[in-house]
């Protein structure tokens, strides 16, 4: 397996183009807490469970990604600051067809 590239916005407006391994079961959001990206408790506070949104983030890039689930989309629709690119980071696994993906994370709630 590879390593692709991910470039996140964080919250401040900062790009950073990051390593992203395609062999260890990550994503997005693990991925941003990886890299320290956003302050300690402020993303993935249930876990990657699909149970919040402070792992929203807006997706900038034309990637297909996979289908949102039911419960993604009913948290989004509870959400703050949303558009019409705003997915879950903990819903999306990165695997080789995300190299060059794009995102911005949301604002925090």
């Amino acid at each position: 397996m590879m390593d692709i590239k991910i470039t996140i916005i964080d919250r401040e407006g900062e790009a950073h183009t990051v390593d992203a391994p395609t062999d260890m079961n990550m994503n997005l959001m693990e991925l941003v807490r990886s890299y320290e990206l956003a302050p300690e408790g402020t993303i993935g506070i249930c876990g990657g469970m699909a149970m919040c949104a402070s792992c929203q983030c807006y997706v900038l890039s034309e990637h297909n990604l996979p289908e949102m689930t039911d419960d993604e989309d009913a948290m989004l629709a509870e959400a703050f600051f949303v558009q019409n690119n705003s997915r879950l980071g903990c819903q999306i696994q990165i695997t080789s067809e995300l190299d060059g993906l794009q995102i911005q994370l949301a604002p925090e709630e």
